[in-house]
């Protein structure tokens, strides 16, 4: 069958008008005669018979196989202005419409940090990402994404998939760049008996790891992994959640202090480790809200190391079962939200019946940050302005923050 790409979807695929309805295309773009069999409403290994100018030759040579970008086949412009596109379609579903720039992109190999698949085989040992909707792992050489320093730690990572993977089950290497070196946490892999421990610690030697953990315990370290946030150094819990690029943070804070704007009280709504809660803290007091009651130790003990911040103060709060309500934020003069891909309705409802004169709101999912910007704006507030950060080069993710205001800062 012989089809025309129409438009693109949400996840990066091309969407054709078949003539049993919609056929999905991928890594196919618009405008793009292709040519393949459909099974279902899909063309998985279709023929570009017509490539569309936006089309170039993807540079990474495990592109095809490998699933950890959808997006290579694009130019940058072509993918700044769809990401864009992306969050603008998912304000229209709800009727806000909203003028979008281009997005603004990190530069490549600056992913810092990043989870790898790894198994043992008869042959030893595979470590990798995982393929295109699938469960099997493609190694890779080199990759255009991650850090030049994650990347060299990659191929070493085999005598710690030797001694600690099963051979039915594969472990989780999540792998984080921090400021004294590099913290590797594992999951699922084998009992951590003492054998194992003495094994993976002599390896995390060898390898030189800043830490090394099993399954959330601690097996070596040899350096506390820090992150400077800000003026603050923070101590990272093993496994922590932290903004994937330097940059793309670099861009969000910069975003998120323009549209907190004069601010002096400020409460920041799932605040992690402290990403915005810091540097807000050179200009403003700040109180910190997250689940994690790790994470939010952690941004205590940066706030205490460092010099020039004002009055920083944290609490440990599930904002899904525990919204922190209208008389509580009273005092504030803005408040950052920062939530998980499944977004903060329960929160942006108490918002809305709030007095906050403005709200920055940060978002990696832009359908969930439509539905909370719903919630806001029939509460009485206004969006200001939206920015898209390429965070996540290559890929159909798309990360945003934006300017909510119900009047001004006296």
């Amino acid at each position: 069958m012989r089809l025309t790409v129409a438009r693109l979807g949400h996840l990066g695929d091309g969407i054709a008008d078949g003539p049993d309805g919609p056929v999905y295309v991928p890594m196919a773009l618009p405008d793009e005669v292709v040519e393949g069999a459909v099974s279902g409403n899909r063309m998985d290994a279709a023929k570009i018979v017509t490539p569309a100018p936006s089309r170039v030759r993807a540079p990474c040579p495990h592109y095809r196989a490998c699933g950890g970008c959808q997006m290579m086949h694009a130019t940058e412009d072509f993918t700044a202005r769809w990401k864009a596109g992306v969050a603008a379609a998912a304000l229209a579903a709800h009727g806000i419409a909203a003028e979008v720039p281009p997005a603004e992109a990190v530069p490549p190999a600056s992913r810092r940090r990043a989870v790898l698949a790894g198994r043992r085989t008869k042959a030893g040992t595979l470590i990798g990402f995982h393929a295109r909707a699938s469960g099997v792992i493609v190694a890779v050489s080199d990759c255009l994404v991650l850090h030049p320093a994650l990347m060299a730690l990659v191929p070493r990572l085999g005598p710690i998939v030797a001694a600690g993977a099963s051979r039915k089950a594969e472990v989780a290497l999540a792998l984080t760049l921090t400021d004294t070196g590099i913290d590797l946490a594992v999951t699922g892999g084998k009992p951590l008996d003492e054998s194992l421990f003495q094994t993976l610690a002599a390896e995390a030697a060898a390898l030189d790891l800043a830490r090394l953990s099993w399954d959330g315990d601690v097996v070596a370290e040899r350096r506390v992994p820090m992150l400077r946030i800000g003026r603050a150094p923070v101590p990272l819990p093993p496994g922590a959640f932290l903004q994937a690029a330097a940059e793309g943070e670099a861009a969000l804070v910069a975003l998120v202090r323009d549209a907190v704007g004069p601010a002096r009280r400020v409460v920041d709504l799932f605040c992690g480790l402290g990403t915005f809660t810091l540097p807000l803290a050179e200009t403003a007091e700040v109180h910190g809200v997250e689940a994690d009651g790790r994470l939010t130790a952690a941004l205590d003990a940066g706030w205490r190391r460092a010099e020039g911040l004002k009055r920083v103060t944290t609490e440990a709060r599930d904002l899904f079962r525990r919204p922190l309500m209208p008389d509580e934020l009273k005092r504030a003069d803005a408040v950052v939200i920062d939530p998980p891909r499944a977004g903060a309705e329960a929160q942006c409802r108490e918002l809305a019946r709030s007095q906050v004169p403005v709200i920055a709101a940060v978002s990696c999912n832009p359908v969930t940050f439509a539905r909370d910007a719903a919630i806001l704006i029939e509460g009485g507030y206004r969006l200001d302005w939206l920015r898209v950060i390429d965070q996540f080069r290559f890929s159909v993710h798309v990360e945003l923050a934006a300017r909510f205001s119900r009047g001004h800062i006296g």
